[in-house]
């Protein structure tokens, strides 16, 4: 079996696995099967396999962003690209929560719903930053620590600077920089695939202990609003991200969407953009043909700045605590969340929790209650795993469309029926 069928056949295990052991009163957290098994093994290969896809993030897009602008460096192509890029996730976002919020309206998963829920009162808002704190703090003043810290905005900044460096150096000292970094990369990029081996065990022990804790009881309470947010999600990606690839570029959606199959795969198993970053990266350049001058910094960005599902979980969300409370925001209020969400998926960039953090900030300027939030928290964390999956689609998405308008993209390579190493 390729490496994609066994991920796949992995997370179908992982979830039976994990609902059959929640369906079994006596294997509660008390129970030795449970201590040792689900909280031992599956919690310990889980973290295990996304800090092994974790370690990888920092070095490989810093070395792939210096070596895609050390080549962009010295063409004013690069200030296009980034504007390009920054605006299509920037219109993909509002499109998200537009759809979200109409979505919802016209369904109304919040109406008829008891207000009477213990958690509400527990809940506390944490204060977003704000935008211009965010853009302060996008400039690094220790590269060292921004890479020991994760903060990718500040990686990008300092990736890019010295890459535009180098290109703009003459002689001896800008070619063997070039070729210590290229080489640099190709090597990551082996242990990359060195480390997807690692993947079916640690998808089927992600969701088993997920699933062992959570069941399917969760969802059932809160279904209607499960089921808009997983429809408009779905919409979203399969939907809104094949009509504007087609429309931009001209190419197959259908090839796209099996291409990113794998990568899909494995944003949904983690939950985390910046843990599938690696397969993201690497299925971008080699299976859909984009450049390496743009995935290097189309990508990374994407992961960091582009919150398309966390966009229409907040429209959704709204919609329903709206609904809950019976308070009516009116049309005002919903174009207010439109230019909210959207520009929050800037301005909370790396922080953590940043879903809820951003809901916050959305329901204080709709003027809703805050509390409400607890609401929605028990099924947040399955709605999570196919968020991440449309974050990561959406990433490749515009990297090909940039790719694509600058002619960076190999259209043989996207149309060929390869699949690499996979």
């Amino acid at each position: 079996m390729s490496l994609t069928k066994r991920i796949i056949l992995a997370m179908v295990l992982g979830i039976v696995v994990g609902a059959v052991i929640h369906m079994i009163p006596a294997l509660d957290e008390t129970h030795a099967f449970y201590r040792w098994v689900v909280d031992g093994l599956f919690d310990a290969v889980g973290q295990i396999f996304i800090a092994s896809l974790t370690l990888l993030v920092v070095p490989l897009v810093f070395v792939s962003l210096v070596c895609g602008s050390a080549t962009l460096g010295g063409d004013s192509r690069l200030g296009y690209m980034a504007m390009k890029t920054v605006g299509l996730y920037l219109l993909t976002t509002a499109l998200a929560i537009t759809m979200a919020l109409s979505l919802a309206t016209l369904l109304g998963p919040g109406k008829g719903v008891d207000l009477a829920t213990p958690e509400a009162a527990e809940f506390s808002g944490v204060e977003a930053p704000s935008i211009k704190d965010t853009l302060i703090n996008i400039m690094p003043s220790n590269p060292i620590n921004a890479m020991a810290e994760g903060n990718m905005l500040q990686v990008i900044v300092f990736a890019l600077l010295l890459g535009i460096a180098i290109a703009r150096t003459s002689g001896a000292p800008s070619r063997y920089m070039l070729e210590f970094f290229n080489n640099l990369n190709t090597v990551i990029l082996k242990l990359v695939m060195i480390l997807m081996q690692l993947a079916p065990y640690g998808v089927f022990c992600l969701l088993a202990k997920l699933f062992s804790e959570l069941g399917w009881g969760t969802i059932a309470d809160l279904g209607f609003y499960f089921a808009v947010v997983l429809l408009a999600l779905l919409l979203h990606g399969l939907g809104v991200y094949s009509l504007l690839l087609k429309f931009f570029t001209g190419l197959n959606p259908l090839t796209f969407l099996r291409k990113m199959q794998p990568v899909i795969v494995f944003g949904f198993s983690t939950a985390s953009s910046n843990a599938t970053l690696p397969v993201t990266l690497r299925t971008v350049e080699k299976d859909l043909g984009v450049d390496n001058r743009v995935a290097s910094f189309s990508v990374p960005l994407g992961a960091t700045i582009n919150m398309d599902g966390t966009a229409i979980m907040q429209g959704v969300a709204t919609v329903f605590i709206a609904q809950v409370y019976g308070i009516d925001i009116g049309l005002a209020g919903y174009l207010l969340v439109v230019l909210t969400a959207t520009l929050a998926s800037i301005g909370t960039a790396g922080v953590p929790g940043v879903g809820m953090i951003t809901l916050a900030m959305v329901l204080q300027q709709a003027g809703l209650p805050v509390e409400g939030v607890a609401l929605i928290i028990g099924v947040d964390r399955l709605l999570d795993m196919v968020r991440t999956a449309v974050n990561i689609t959406g990433d490749a998405m515009v990297s090909t469309v940039v790719a694509d308008s600058e002619t960076l993209l190999d259209r043989e390579k996207f149309i060929s029926s390869g699949k690499g190493e996979r």
